[in-house]
C-alpha cells in the first residue's frame, strides 16, 4: 500500500530546508562546471565572429588580386540620347567617333478596317515567311522556314486569327488596333532588320479566290510581286553607322563586341558623329580597395574587442589571453605593415595612403590613393604580383595566408575543435555530477524522513512521560 510522507510534521524538524542546503552544496562543482560551459560557448561564438570576418576580408583580398578587377574599363558617350556604350573588362582603352545613319526596324502592316474584334474575316491557311522580300531577287531569311498558319471555323474572326498567328510563332507578332473607322489587324516583325522583313500568302480562301480582297485573302501581303492587300506601315531596315569612318551595318540596334569589348546600343540617327571613350574604371577599382580597408579593419576591431583586457576581470574580451588568437593578430599586422619589391615605385601600402591609427585600423589618405591610381601598373603590382616572398603583392600575401588560417587544419578550426572537445567532456561531468547529487538527494530524505519519524515517536513518548508524571503527582496530593 502506498504511503503518504510529510517530513517534518511529526517532529517540527524542516527535513526539505535542511536537504536543500545539503544539496547546494553537493551542486557547486556542477555550478563551476557550467560557468566553465558557458565561457567555452562564449569562445566558440567569438572565433565562429572572427572566422567570417577573416572570410571576408579574404575574399577583398581575393577580388585584389583578380585580372577582372584590374582590367576594369568604363564607356562613355558624348551624347547618350544617341549612341549608349557597354564594355567587357579587359577593352582596350580608346576614344571612337560614331555615326548613326540610319536604326534598324521592323515591318509593320496593318488591315483594313473592321466593324470590332469578333467581326469574321474568314477561313483557309496563311502561309508566313521571313526574309527581305524587297529585294531583287528576293532573299528568304537563312535558317528559316515559312509556318503555315490554318484558320479553321472557330478562329476565323479577327481576334481568332491574332490568336492563331501568336500561337504559331512564325517570328511575326499579331495584335487589334482601334482607330476612328474601326478594328484592324496589325502584324509586326518580333525582330528588327530586313531579313526579318515577311510575307503572306493565302491558300484554301473560303470565298474561292486567294487574291482578292475578300475573305481571309484581304490578309496577303507578298512585296516580292504577289497579292497585297494589307497596308505596309513601316518596312524592315538594318542599323547602319560608321566607326571611325568604316561602315557598320547590322540586323539590330545593338552592335555587339564591334569594337574589343565594346558594344554599342543605336537610339537616334543623325549626322553628328558621337564619341565613345573607353578608359580604366578608377572608380570601380577604388571601391575594391575601400572594401578590403572595410574588412580589414572590422577584422581590426573584432580582434581589439574579442581580446580586450578588463582589470577588474569583468569586462574582459572572451579570447583574452588566447596564445593563437594573438598571433593572427600580431601576423596581420606584421603582413599589413611589410614591405614588398613587387613595384619599382610603391613599396609599402602607407604609399598609397593606407594610414595606421593607433587603435590598429587603416585610415586612406585620398589625395595619394588618387595619385596612385593614376599610375595603374604599379599599383597592381603591389598588391596583385606573383613572384618570391618579397616580390609578392599585398594582396596576394594576405589571401595565401588567410587559406591556411581558414583551412580545415587552421589555426581557428584547431582551436575550435579542441574547444568543443572539452565542452562535451565538460557536458558528460556535468551529466555525471547531477546523477550523483539525485542519488545523494534520495539517501538524505531516507535518512531525514526516518529521523524525523524517530524523532516524532520521541517527542510522543515524552509528552505521555510528562502526563503521567502530573497524573501521578496530583494522585499522591
Amino acid at each position: 500500500m502506498a504511503t503518504i510522507s510529510a517530513p517534518g510534521v511529526g517532529s517540527g524538524l524542516d527535513v526539505k530546508s535542511i536537504v536543500s542546503q545539503l544539496l547546494a552544496i553537493e551542486r557547486r562543482p556542477i555550478e563551476q562546471l557550467q560557468s566553465s560551459a558557458s565561457k567555452m560557448q562564449t569562445q566558440i561564438s567569438a572565433l565562429g565572429k572572427l572566422q567570417s570576418a577573416l572570410a571576408t576580408l579574404q575574399a577583398a583580398a581575393s577580388k585584389l588580386t583578380r585580372s577582372d578587377t584590374w582590367g576594369a574599363v568604363t564607356a562613355t558617350s558624348s551624347r547618350n540620347q544617341a549612341v549608349t556604350a557597354s564594355v567587357s573588362p579587359g577593352a582596350p582603352a580608346g576614344s571612337y567617333s560614331v555615326v548613326v545613319q540610319q536604326l534598324a526596324s521592323g515591318q509593320s502592316l496593318a488591315s483594313s478596317a473592321y466593324a470590332d474584334r469578333t467581326a469574321v474575316v474568314g477561313q483557309g491557311t496563311l502561309r508566313i515567311e521571313l526574309g527581305d522580300w524587297d529585294a531583287v531577287p528576293a532573299v528568304p531569311k537563312p535558317g528559316s522556314s515559312a509556318i503555315e498558319v490554318v484558320i479553321g471555323p472557330d478562329d476565323q474572326t479577327l481576334e481568332g486569327i491574332r490568336d492563331r498567328i501568336n500561337a504559331a510563332e512564325a517570328g511575326v507578332s499579331a495584335s487589334i488596333v482601334n482607330d476612328a473607322n474601326g478594328a484592324r489587324l496589325v502584324i509586326r516583325s518580333r525582330d528588327t532588320g530586313v531579313e526579318n522583313g515577311f510575307r503572306i500568302q493565302v491558300s484554301g480562301d473560303g470565298d474561292g479566290n486567294d487574291t482578292d480582297a475578300g475573305g481571309l485573302s484581304a490578309l496577303a501581303f507578298d512585296a516580292s510581286g504577289g497579292a497585297s492587300h494589307l497596308a505596309r506601315t513601316k518596312s524592315a531596315a538594318d542599323a547602319l553607322a560608321e566607326i571611325d569612318g568604316l561602315a557598320v551595318r547590322s540586323t539590330s540596334n545593338t552592335l555587339s563586341d564591334v569594337v574589343g569589348g565594346l558594344s554599342l546600343t543605336l537610339t537616334q540617327a543623325g549626322t553628328d558623329p558621337v564619341l565613345v571613350s573607353v578608359s580604366a574604371d578608377a572608380e570601380s577599382l577604388r571601391k575594391s580597395i575601400d572594401e578590403f580597408v572595410t574588412a580589414y579593419n572590422e577584422v581590426v576591431t573584432l580582434l581589439r574587442q574579442q581580446t580586450k583586457v578588463d582589470p577588474g576581470g569583468n569586462g574582459s574580451g572572451p579570447l583574452q589571453g588566447d596564445r593563437s588568437v594573438a598571433m593572427l593578430t600580431s601576423k596581420l599586422r606584421g603582413l599589413i605593415g611589410d614591405n614588398s619589391t613587387a613595384s619599382s615605385v610603391f613599396t609599402r601600402l602607407s604609399d598609397i595612403g593606407f594610414d595606421a591609427q593607433t587603435d590598429g585600423t587603416i585610415k586612406v589618405v585620398g589625395g595619394k590613393l588618387d595619385n596612385a591610381l593614376s599610375n595603374l601598373g604599379e599599383l597592381r603590382k603591389l598588391f596583385a604580383a606573383t613572384g618570391d616572398a618579397a616580390a609578392t603583392g599585398f594582396a596576394h600575401r594576405l589571401d595565401d595566408w588567410l587559406d591556411a588560417v581558414l583551412g580545415n587544419d587552421g589555426v581557428l578550426d584547431s582551436r575550435t575543435d579542441g574547444l568543443n572537445a572539452r565542452l562535451k567532456t565538460n557536458r558528460s561531468q556535468q551529466q555525471r555530477l547531477e546523477d550523483r547529487v539525485a542519488l545523494t538527494e534520495q539517501r538524505l530524505l531516507r535518512q531525514y524522513t526516518a529521523l524525523d519519524a524517530q524523532l516524532g515517536q520521541l517527542n510522543g513518548l515524552a509528552s505521555y512521560m510528562t502526563q503521567q508524571i502530573a497524573q501521578f503527582n496530583r494522585s499522591t496530593d
